[in-house]
């Protein structure tokens, strides 16, 4: 095995044996490594990574399931629909500009509200992981690991968010916002109101919002010079 592949599976079974904070950054578990001569089974190469992988998503799920979770970071902020963006000029220069920020607002809030339920769909599939799942993120690229939560878990994200986000949009007066700024004067006959799903739309950008935040805290340790504070790290990652 090359030295790589066996710095890597030092890391992870010293990040067994480590008990993170609640609020460790995944950079922060693999800040602690040291370097072991111990062969590792497989089970231990897994358990390790399934340990970082928490971290790694509890961090990514805190982040956007929180209030402007998603409002206030300009990478993942749930934007006018395409569909609306056409008219949104015309539709300030009439007046309706506040109505236009609370319909963003609470596309957003919804977001945010249905952030949390990716948790144990998350960690259910750390928790199926197998071996050569764990091998393939950590000989994969930057985002390894997000992408194989893309594939794994994009479906039962998307079943679960869809009712909360629902309930949300609802319960906020998402649905209400986008019926009457589609009911503004020439607006309507733009956009086709009735044939656009709303719901799906802000559930999709929720999830690529959500991907967003796990691939940058994916990437931060991979990529970042000034995370590698130890040998090991310089040796696994590069200098």
């Amino acid at each position: 095995m090359k030295r790589t592949g066996c710095g890597f599976i030092s890391a992870f079974f010293v990040v067994v044996l480590t008990v993170a904070p609640a609020g460790a950054q995944f950079g922060d578990i693999l800040r602690v490594l040291r370097p072991r001569e111990a062969s590792l089974s497989s089970g231990t190469i897994v358990e390790g990574l399934r340990k970082a992988l928490r971290v790694g998503t509890g961090n990514a799920v805190g982040s956007t399931g929180r209030l402007d979770g998603y409002f206030r970071n300009e990478a993942i902020r749930i934007l006018m629909p395409r569909e609306l963006q056409t008219a949104e000029r015309g539709l300030r220069l009439v007046g309706y500009g506040p109505k236009v920020d609370e319909f963003v607002l609470s596309m957003n809030r919804a977001a945010e509200q249905a952030a949390p339920f990716a948790g144990d769909i998350f960690w259910n599939a750390i928790r199926e992981m197998s071996f050569e799942d764990a091998r393939g993120i950590l000989q994969g690229g930057d985002t390894a690991a997000t992408d194989y939560f893309r594939h794994e878990t994009s479906d039962e994200l998307t079943a679960a968010f869809l009712p909360v986000v629902r309930e949300s949009m609802d319960a906020v007066g998402v649905t209400r916002r986008y019926r009457e700024l589609a009911g503004s004067p020439g607006v309507l006959p733009l956009i086709g109101a009735d044939a656009f799903d709303l719901d799906q739309y802000v559930v999709g950008k929720a999830l690529d919002g959500l991907f967003h935040v796990l691939a940058e805290e994916e990437t931060k340790i991979r990529t970042d010079p000034s995370a590698r504070v130890t040998e090991l790290l310089r040796s696994v990652f590069g200098p």
